[in-house]
């Protein structure tokens, strides 16, 4: 006898009745969803398998023929390299890395934002940021150090997704005059409802477990407009890394910005009160799609006091971010030099007074 498995629409993980609840649930995601929720959403799944063309399952197998991955033993990360790589290095630690063996044809992109911001733009751009920072360490923007600044295609799972939401909320009217020697205040209550189908799209979340998630999300927007389909030739001079984490993993991070979007909206949709007091809000994500890309983006590590640096620049937009490293000893002369200052100045005009 056959068994049947659904899936979960949000991470791919199986789904379950639970009897209690009388709905099904994710016990990875901790997604649940009513009967006519599975229908329309196993409607929608049909649909997906049923557009799968046999073009697009031969770019699958020619990818996974000459996709190769190379491992590092010092960190944990996995770059992907074509047939033409024969070494290369970690961009992490900088350590050597090995070839290990074949990309399997799940971790094929589906699209890719090309590099808009060539080598040198980014190091002038990187360049520019140091000058604006004192207490740099000495060796921090040498030769050698902006040598690690590596062109890196990250890996993304960028989702759309549509929301139940509603919001029930007390939103408050309240103007204020004077008659005579009189101040009146006025205050009208009023109860605020929203439902609504919210669909979001092009939610990202970076699928690389070595990568901060803060330090991606400051790299946001990506313009999408500018998305490839994907092919190796765009890998061409830059590294790529593949994902480790998957949907499952990463959901909850799109989960908690979908929810935070959705609420967003509708307190921005209740206009005309003077305060908005939410009273009851359930926002749910019912469904998703997901497309695997690898978006561009200018790394570098820096190694001080046993503390990793992370920096990164938008690939597409230039945007920057990151951390800087503080010597304590420029922080410390600074200092003294300052309190030698002011002592020198404090002495002269207690002179001058004399």
């Amino acid at each position: 006898m056959e068994s049947v498995a659904f899936k979960c629409p949000n991470c791919g993980a199986e789904l379950v009745f639970a009897a209690q609840q009388q709905d099904f649930r994710c016990e990875y995601c901790q997604s649940s969803f009513t009967k006519q929720e599975m229908e329309y959403i196993a409607a929608k799944q049909e649909e997906k398998l049923e557009s799968i063309t046999p073009e697009q399952q031969q770019e699958t197998e020619a990818f996974t023929e000459s996709t190769g991955y190379y491992h590092c033993e010092s960190c944990g990360a996995e770059v992907m390299a074509d047939d033409n790589t024969a070494a290369t290095f970690c961009y992490y630690c900088h350590s050597p890395v090995i070839l290990q063996g074949r990309v399997a044809g799940e971790y094929r992109p589906a699209k890719v934002i090309p590099f808009q911001l060539d080598r040198n733009a980014a190091l002038s751009q990187f360049k520019n940021w140091c000058k604006k920072k004192r207490f740099l360490p000495n060796d921090f923007n040498t030769d050698d150090q902006m040598e690690k600044m590596v062109g890196l295609y990250v890996p993304f799972w960028v989702t759309d997704c549509e929301n139940a939401a509603d919001m029930e909320a007390l939103g408050k009217q309240v103007r204020s005059w004077t008659s005579g020697d009189t101040r009146i205040t006025e205050t009208k209550e009023f109860a605020v409802k929203r439902n609504a189908t919210v669909v979001l799209r092009g939610i990202p979340a970076d699928g690389a477990s070595h990568i901060s998630d803060e330090l991606m999300e400051a790299l946001e927007p990506f313009d999408y407009q500018a998305t490839q389909p994907f092919a190796m030739q765009y890998l061409s001079g830059f590294l790529a890394e593949k994902y480790d984490l998957n949907m499952a993993a990463v959901f909850p991070r799109v989960q908690k910005r979908a929810v935070q979007a959705c609420d967003s909206l509708l307190r921005s949709s209740a206009t005309g009160y003077s305060s908005l007091s939410v009273t009851h809000s359930d926002i749910k994500v019912l469904s998703t799609e997901w497309q695997y890309m690898l978006l561009p983006v200018w790394f570098m590590t820096y190694r001080y006091q046993g503390k990793t640096y992370e920096f990164a620049i938008n690939g597409q937009t230039g945007k920057f971010a990151g951390e800087p490293p503080v010597s304590k000893s420029k922080m410390w002369g600074f200092s003294a030099g300052l309190a030698a200052a002011v002592a020198l100045i404090s002495t002269l005009i207690g002179g001058f007074f004399l």
